[in-house]
C-alpha cells in the first residue's frame, strides 16, 4: 500500500482568493507544485452555511453561492505543506484531511499540457522589417538577435513574408550562414553584408506566409509546423496582425516549464507510462570523424553531410567531443582572409581556394570542443528538453553507458515525438 492523504476543502463559489475564484487558484497552486497529486472540484445541488444561509437549484428560488468541495489526493509526504498553503488561501470554509492507502498510482507521461494556447507560449513583442529594408539590413538585424528569420510586414502590421538565413544565402547571395559571419569580425563582416547591397526584403522573403492564431491550441500549431517542416510561425490576432512568433525553441522551454517532476513521482512509487527514451528518438549513423583528421577533410565532410557539427570519437566509438564549423574560424582568425575564402569555396561549391598549409596539417583534436553537453541513450526525453534548454542547444551528442557516441538527438526529432498521436488505450 501506498500511503497518501485526502485533503478536503469546504466552500461556496463567491470564495475568492486574490481576486480568483478559490478553487481556481487552489487548482493553480497544486497544478504549480509539479508533484503527484490530484485536484477535483465538485458543484453542489444545494446546502446551507453557519450564518443560515440556504442555496438551492429550484426554479422557484433563485440560486446563488452554491457549496464547492474541493479534494487533493496526495502523497502523505507532500501533505503537511500543501495543508498549509491551502489553509493561508482560505476566508471562507473548512480544511479537513484524512489518511488514504492507496493500492496504486498511473499516470501518464506528457510534456505540455493540452490546453496550452499558442499565446501563452509564443516570444511577444518580435522585431520585424518592412518590404523595403535592405537585404543588408535584415541581415545585420539577424546577426544582433538570438534567432535566424524575421517576419515582413505591411504598414497595418500585417505579416506579408518571412526572411530566413536560407532566403539571405539563397536570393541575397550571404555567401554561408550566420553564424559563421558573425565570427569574422569587421571589417570583413561589413564588406561581406554591403555586398547583398541593391537587395530588398521585398525581393528575398518567402511568400506566401504560413501564420497561426494567438488563440489557437498549441497541438495545432505544432501540427502545421511538423506538416509544413517550418521551424517557427508567425502569430497573428484575431485582425491578422503580427503579435508574436512561436519557434521550436519557445516550444521546448515550455515543456521545460510545465512538466512536472518525473524523476520524484517515479521516486514515490507511481507508475509512469508512455515514457519516451532518448534511445527511441535519436539519429543513429551520424557523420563522426577521428581526432587525426585534418580540418581540410572536416570541412568538406560538414559540406557534404550539411551539418554544422561533427562528433569526435576514438577507434572504439569513445567520444572525445565535438567540431564546429565556427570553431574553425575562430581556430584560423589569424589567417582571415585565405581561411574565410577557403571555407566559403567549400560551402558555396564555386572551388577550393588556396590557403596556408596548416589547414591541412590541424586535426580534429587540435579544434575539437571537449567540455560538450551530451546525455545518455537510456535517459527520459524530458531530460534531452532539459538540457538543450538549460545551454540553448540545437543538438545532444548521444552516448552509451560505456561513453561510446551513438548518435545525436535534435529539437526536430524531439517535437516530432511528443506530438505523435498515441496509439490506442491498452485493454488493462
Amino acid at each position: 500500500m501506498l500511503a497518501y492523504k485526502t485533503i478536503a476543502v469546504f466552500t461556496n463559489e463567491s470564495a475568492r482568493f486574490q481576486g480568483k475564484l478559490l478553487h481556481e487558484a487552489i487548482l493553480h497552486y497544486v497544478r504549480g507544485l509539479k508533484i503527484g497529486a490530484r485536484c477535483i472540484v465538485y458543484r453542489g445541488t444545494a446546502g446551507c452555511y453557519e450564518n443560515g444561509d440556504v442555496a438551492s437549484n429550484k426554479i422557484e428560488v433563485l440560486s446563488f453561492d452554491m457549496p464547492v468541495q474541493i479534494q487533493i489526493v496526495l502523497p502523505a509526504a507532500e501533505a503537511d505543506r500543501v495543508i498549509q498553503n491551502v489553509s493561508a488561501m482560505l476566508t471562507d470554509g473548512i480544511v479537513s484531511v484524512q489518511s488514504l492507502d492507496v493500492v496504486c498510482h498511473h499516470t501518464r507521461k506528457s510534456l505540455l499540457p493540452k490546453q496550452l494556447h499558442v499565446r501563452d507560449v509564443m516570444t511577444r513583442q518580435p522585431k520585424t522589417v518592412t518590404r523595403d529594408t535592405a537585404a543588408s539590413e535584415t541581415a545585420r538585424l539577424l546577426l544582433s538577435a538570438n534567432f535566424h528569420a524575421v517576419p515582413v510586414v505591411d504598414p497595418e502590421g500585417r505579416p506579408i513574408g518571412i526572411i530566413t538565413q536560407g532566403d539571405l544565402i539563397e536570393r541575397a547571395g550571404m555567401p554561408v550562414r550566420l553564424g559563421l559571419l558573425d565570427e569574422l569580425g569587421q571589417p570583413g563582416l561589413s564588406t561581406t553584408l554591403n555586398a547583398l547591397g541593391g537587395k530588398w526584403a521585398g525581393d528575398i522573403m518567402t511568400q506566401p506566409i504560413v501564420t497561426v492564431s494567438q488563440d489557437q491550441l498549441l497541438v495545432e500549431a505544432v501540427d502545421t509546423m511538423l506538416a509544413k517542416n517550418l521551424k517557427r510561425l508567425p502569430v497573428v490576432d484575431a485582425s491578422g496582425r503580427l503579435v508574436g512568433m512561436l519557434a521550436r525553441y519557445d516550444l521546448l522551454h515550455a515543456m521545460t516549464r510545465e512538466a512536472p517532476d518525473w524523476k520524484g513521482l517515479r521516486a514515490r512509487s507511481i507508475s509512469v507510462r508512455d515514457v519516451r527514451w532518448v534511445r527511441d528518438v535519436m539519429q543513429r549513423d551520424v557523420y563522426s570523424v577521428s581526432p587525426a583528421t585534418t580540418v581540410d577533410e572536416i570541412l568538406k565532410g560538414l559540406s557534404t553531410h550539411e551539418v554544422q557539427r561533427v562528433a569526435v570519437v576514438d577507434a572504439a566509438g569513445i567520444f572525445l567531443g565535438l567540431v564546429f564549423d565556427r570553431d574553425l574560424l575562430r581556430a584560423f582568425s589569424g589567417e582571415h582572409p585565405g581561411f574565410w575564402a577557403y571555407l566559403v569555396g567549400i560551402f558555396s561549391g564555386q572551388g577550393v581556394k588556396t590557403v596556408a598549409d596548416r589547414v591541412r596539417a590541424t586535426t580534429a583534436a587540435d579544434v575539437m570542443r571537449r567540455d560538450v553537453v551530451t546525455i545518455r541513450e537510456d535517459a527520459g526525453l524530458d531530460e534531452a528538453v532539459q538540457l538543450m534548454t538549460t545551454h540553448k542547444i540545437k543538438r545532444l551528442p548521444v552516448l552509451d553507458e560505456a561513453g561510446r557516441f551513438k548518435g545525436m538527438i535534435s529539437r526536430d526529432a524531439v517535437l516530432r515525438t511528443v506530438f505523435t498521436t498515441c496509439g490506442p488505450e491498452p485493454p488493462w
